[in-house]
């Protein structure tokens, strides 16, 4: 192939990077443009015009042999690899990449002294070959001990390319293996000013500044080198190792003794109780805590398992969920988790067919018991606590920067737990497949999380569903709008969200403390008292009264919301035919179900009566408001919904079906 260009100013116009009658530079410029691979073409200057000439079939049966070694040697095929590059070499001895890449492959099986001869050959034809000036320091350094002239090749490579991070981190890492740490440091951190995202570099001054005694830094910067490695290769399994041990040196370090104490007293002086703190082998969770309230008693107990590493952390992590209560308790916003006898009831009905088939396996009545109440135990702690776990988190790594190596063994434990709970073939062999799944969905939020935090992904591990997998990432995400701007107790609505979201919400209640406590009396009978008062109508609930007042508050400064009118529109039309008494039933059921208020953002929320649809927020709110204008009109100002405009408008849109 045979290419002309005119020298002028519009060929320096598509050569921009050349100054303007800078020829020389014109012609390495083009000459670098026309290169195939290794292959370069052959340019000549001729008065005003510049001839380019490449041997297309050559260049294009040699190029894909050079192809062939590059892939053989990346698969680590070096007999393969080799007689293909012999027959390059012997055709194409000034090639400087091919004797290069052949000191590459004798290096790597042992060959040192046949190496060097390559190298030599690539750097004669081509002095300012980066890499093989690279692998002669290596080899120099590492095979010859010879430092003083491996220096010399590193830093004609960097003269070379004095940004080549790759070539600046390896100088450092021979530097570093020679014991000259203070040098080996000065590179290294000349590698961060030209790429802060190399994991390598990170690594190795992790190890830097454990040889210094200095573990809090050798634990930021690993946590760097995994955050920043895409690949789970060998390099980011050393960095998971080192991560481990540097942590577990912390926590042998009781560095997390200090920051406990003060935390507690802080929490004794503002909650007014007493806080004591005892080991128990025999709870079933890592630590829990008993608000004296709820026991009787002038001070908390809080419990913890000494079988768990980490113990500060878990101390810690009951504590924040304690500073969470006292907080919510001064604006009246603290709500109880409770469950009635009817809702356990109605959870092992439900789990039927899994109870038959551990009796038919011979299994004893009395451990069937147990293991019923002992799902439905456990699936509501995971309710109830994943979402709020997630707020408690996400304070003590920001709060506590110094805890975070103990909270990263504590966590790595839990997220492990968590993951054998839901993927042991013994355990998923015996449990409902949808309540596993659910399990599995609030353990994956947890992982989530954790991977944010520290960078290591264990999410596949989990072997999920796409659905599965969806679900856990807009639980997060929904997280992630509420953490930054959290007010207090807002935590409590992740905690209904997420179990309307899944249709867990049928197994708990979420009750203010103060109504609760104020009535005096029994769950059961509670939950009697919200049966005579479906529609939530009457309560004086703080929480809820937040909740609205948000929303209405979000609805200010809309105007017409033309979605709720078209929604009501639609409304309209689905009663039209419907009997006063079905419209009634399914107006109380929305209203029971939205008990803690809907969320305008959600999509995925139904109605008992109509099959196989999910409704978004202002949808579901649209069917509320329409039910109850056409039911129980005289109690439609009670729902606090800011829609009569909009229902007067779509009124007039609506056509009824006997109307052309």
């Amino acid at each position: 192939m045979h290419i002309t260009h005119k020298i002028d100013d519009f060929l320096f116009t598509i050569f921009p990077d050349v100054q303007k009658g800078d020829l020389q530079s014109l012609k390495n410029a083009i000459e670098d443009y026309y290169s195939i691979g290794p292959f370069k073409p052959k340019v000549t200057i001729e008065e005003s015009w510049i001839e380019i000439e490449i041997d297309s079939p050559s260049f294009l049966a040699q190029n894909n042999d050079y192809k062939k070694v590059v892939e053989y040697c990346e698969r680590g095929r070096y007999t393969d690899a080799k007689p293909i590059l012999a027959n390059l070499i012997s055709k194409n001895p000034t090639i400087s990449e091919f004797h290069r890449i052949m000191g590459q492959i004798l290096s790597d099986e042992g060959d040192q002294e046949e190496s060097i001869n390559c190298l030599i050959d690539a750097l004669r034809w081509d002095s300012k070959n980066g890499w093989a000036l690279l692998m002669m320091g290596n080899i120099l350094a590492k095979n010859k001990n010879d430092l003083a002239t491996a220096m010399k090749y590193y830093d004609q490579a960097l003269v070379a390319n004095p940004d080549d991070y790759i070539t600046i981190n390896n100088i450092g890492l021979q530097l570093l293996n020679q014991g000259k740490v203070i040098e080996a440091k000065k590179y290294f951190t000349q590698v961060l000013t030209l790429n802060n995202s190399f994991p390598n570099t990170h690594l190795a001054l992790s190890m830097i500044a454990e040889m210094e005694s200095d573990l809090h830094s050798s634990f930021y910067s690993v946590i760097r080198a995994i955050k920043t490695n895409k690949n789970k290769d060998l390099l980011y399994q050393k960095s998971v190792e080192q991560l481990l041990k540097i942590s577990n040196q912390i926590v042998e370090s009781d560095a997390g003794k200090s920051i406990l104490r003060q935390y507690l007293h802080k929490l004794e002086f503002e909650g007014e109780k007493e806080i004591e703190i005892v080991q128990d082998e025999t709870i079933e969770t890592a630590a829990k805590i008993e608000f004296a309230e709820n026991y009787d008693r002038d001070k908390h107990l809080l419990k913890f398992n000494p079988k768990y590493p980490a113990i500060d952390h878990l101390i810690m992590h009951e504590l924040v969920h304690l500073d969470f209560v006292i907080q919510a308790r001064k604006e009246n916003l603290n709500q109880l988790f409770v469950a009635s006898s009817d809702q356990k009831r109605n959870f092992i009905f439900s789990i039927e067919p899994t109870l038959k088939k551990l009796k038919q396996s011979g299994v004893s009545e009395e451990s069937i018991t147990q293991y019923g109440n002992g799902l439905f135990d456990g699936l509501n702690l995971q309710v109830y606590n994943a979402p709020i776990d997630l707020f408690i988190e996400d304070f003590l790594f920001n709060e506590y920067v110094e805890l975070r190596p103990i909270q990263f063994i504590s966590l790595y434990n839990m997220v492990q737990k968590g993951l054998i709970a839901v993927t042991d073939k013994r355990i998923v062999d015996i449990s409902p497949k949808e309540i596993l799944s659910k399990s599995k969905i609030y353990n994956l939020v947890s992982a989530i999380q954790f991977r944010e935090l520290f960078g290591i992904d264990l999410i596949k591990d989990y072997k999920a569903t796409p659905s599965e997998l969806k679900t856990a990432n807009d639980f997060y995400d929904e997280f992630l709008q509420y953490k930054d701007n959290k007010e207090v107790a807002e935590e409590y609505e992740l905690v209904i969200h997420w179990a309307q979201d899944l249709k867990l919400d049928t197994n708990f209640e979420l009750i203010n403390e103060v109504e609760y406590r104020s009535k005096r009396i029994d769950i059961d009978n509670l939950l009697k008292s919200i049966e005579e008062d479906p529609y939530d109508l009457e309560s004086k609930d703080p929480y809820k009264e937040r909740e609205m007042a948000k929303f209405l508050k979000s609805q200010e400064n809309k105007g017409l919301n033309m979605a709720v009118v078209t929604f009501m529109v639609e409304a309209l039309g689905f009663f039209e035919q419907k009997s006063s008494e079905y419209i009634k039933k399914m107006a109380f059921d929305i209203a029971m179900q939205g008990a803690y208020g809907y969320n305008p953002s959600n999509s995925n929320y139904r109605i008992n009566g109509i099959d196989n649809k999910l409704f978004s927020g202002y949808h579901i709110l649209a069917y509320y408001y329409v039910s109850w204008s056409i039911a129980i009109p005289e109690s439609i100002s009670e729902l606090k919904l800011p829609f009569d405009e909009e229902y007067k408008m779509a009124k007039i849109m609506y056509k009824p079906n006997n109307e052309s």
